[in-house]
């Protein structure tokens, strides 16, 4: 698989997050359409930027940054560590806490504090790390 962000890498996250009901419907019943970014600490753009409409991903191309609602950042090495073993909601609010994790755009502690929002951004995790 291409490396973590990549285009190749992009297009197989996007098959597989469409595939799993569960992702899709949790955040069809929440309502949730976005454009959330991924990116390194390092970088001022993101590195990867997916579309959101009613739970499902509708295209992981670039976007302004105006359009981005969630942007989270980390090193490569942590993005790696926690796509590699994926984090369960207590590990995603140490990453957190301790800034292995940033949240440039969004808010992280609304979004914890909705389960459903939080079930799917623990699930997310999971997706990724079923494409590295």
């Amino acid at each position: 698989m291409g490396d973590i962000f990549s285009g190749e890498w992009g297009k197989a996250y996007m098959d597989t997050w469409n595939s799993d009901r569960d992702i899709i419907d949790t955040l069809q019943n929440a309502g949730f359409s976005s454009v959330v970014a991924f990116g390194f600490d390092d970088e001022d753009e993101p590195a990867f930027v997916m579309t959101i409409e009613h739970g499902r991903v509708v295209s992981i191309e670039s976007r302004p940054s105006s359009d981005i609602h969630w942007d989270i950042r980390a090193t490569r090495e942590n993005w790696i560590s926690m796509v590699a073993k994926p984090p369960g909601l207590m590990q995603l609010g140490i990453a957190y806490t301790s800034r292995k994790m940033r949240f440039l755009k969004g808010d992280y502690a609304t979004m914890i504090k909705d389960p459903s929002l939080a079930g799917a951004f623990v699930k997310s995790f999971a997706l990724m790390g079923k494409v590295l």
